[in-house]
């Protein structure tokens, strides 16, 4: 079976790339075959940089179709395939279906209460994929409210995958932070919906409750997206009363360094305003970091069902959950060992491909012939 992924792919900056990169490698890990159409600036084995956003349409489609794929997966994210909140999707999945190729598509960003514009393209691609994923099941419970059974009832849940990793030892020599201070981390892109500017406002009392934290930002902006929040950040942090314990870590973070930095963390905060999933979490829970999150359902599921971490709704739960983490080492340890648990049993990239395999052969049309048919990767 040859699967066709059109998705945003590394070394593109963008949580989906790296999603894809991960699900791709452990499918072939398993035996799958598979190409990859993406965006203009993508490369790998098997990868080709097909167009544009405004191009997607035709190059897409007539690309993939080269490659003769049994089943197309598209991960889709809004904004992702061009304007319009990435309307140029919905021809490529109509084109596939109407040569009766099946498609599946990833829903990564499905809120509990949808806008408008959402609804709108959901209700398309819902109406057209042959089947659904998301990753939580708030996320398929928000679609069977808006949508009717007859759209909903090829979506599944599979979660988000996350790595079987170690800590890089010796993490916080390796960026140059003190040993003896325990490290509060906010990390990824820097938008206004990451809430983080929260945080570096609630050091002063966090520090009051435990003085040897060291508040540390992670990340940039993309392009010049959110360019105004940026300086409103380092603003916030010049101002700051308690500055000299505040680092900024600033840039593309490369793999590499982005795992050194999660190692150096003993708790990393997630004080989101809007959230659908979090891939930060997931890496949070691969190397055991403890969490403080903010409660939106996308968190709250999550950290709940793994014992991962605190969630909290309030400016003083936010410090005093990060001081208590800090201050007590037994109850993070326990929230590190249950992440990481969890990950083996659940989140596992391995685990998380065989599912979707599961997924791609429910669709694999097998003629009835009255003979064998053995299909083949």
């Amino acid at each position: 079976m040859r699967i066709g992924y059109v998705s945003s792919y590394p070394p593109i900056e963008c949580g989906i790339a790296t999603y894809s990169s991960y699900l791709i490698d452990a499918l072939r890990a398993q035996g799958a075959d598979i190409y990859v159409v993406s965006h203009v600036g993508a490369s790998g084995p098997q990868v080709f940089p097909a167009f544009n956003e405004n191009d997607l349409d035709d190059k897409a489609y007539v690309v993939a179709l080269r490659f003769t794929p049994d089943i197309v997966h598209i991960q889709h994210e809004f904004g992702l395939y061009g304007p319009h909140y990435g309307v140029n999707i919905l021809p490529v999945i109509v084109k596939f279906r109407l040569i009766g190729v099946p498609v599946v598509t990833t829903l990564h960003t499905v809120y509990d209460q949808p806008e408008r514009n959402h609804l709108v393209l959901m209700e398309n691609i819902l109406a057209n994929s042959s089947a659904i994923i998301v990753h939580q099941e708030y996320q398929l419970e928000s679609l069977r409210r808006y949508f009717p059974d007859n759209l909903t009832q090829k979506a599944v849940v599979i979660p988000h995958g996350a790595r079987l990793v170690e800590p890089v030892p010796d993490a916080k020599a390796k960026l140059g932070l003190p040993a003896d201070k325990k490290i509060v981390l906010m990390i990824g892109y820097f938008r206004p919906s990451k809430n983080f500017e929260l945080i570096i406002d609630q050091l002063p009392e966090i520090l009051k409750k435990y003085p040897d934290a060291l508040l540390v930002l992670a990340g940039k902006i993309r392009n010049q997206e959110y360019s105004q929040y940026q300086q409103v950040l380092f603003e916030r942090i010049r101002r700051s009363p308690v500055k000299d314990h505040i680092r900024v870590i600033l840039g593309q973070l490369s793999q590499q360094t982005f795992d050194t930095i999660l190692s150096a963390a003993d708790v990393v905060v997630l004080p989101y305003k809007l959230s659908s999933q979090s891939g930060i979490l997931a890496h949070c829970m691969a190397f055991g970091r403890p969490v403080v999150s903010s409660a939106s359902k996308a968190m709250t599921q999550l950290i709940e069902d793994s014992g991962a971490g605190v969630i909290v709704t309030s400016k003083t739960e936010f410090s005093n959950a990060i001081a208590s983490l800090l201050a007590d080492e037994t109850r993070a340890r326990q929230m590190s060992e249950s992440a990481r648990e969890y990950v083996r049993a659940k989140l596992a990239w391995p685990r998380i491909a065989a599912a979707h395999r599961q997924v791609y052969e429910s669709l694999h049309n097998i003629p009835d012939i009255g003979s064998q048919v053995i299909v083949v990767d």
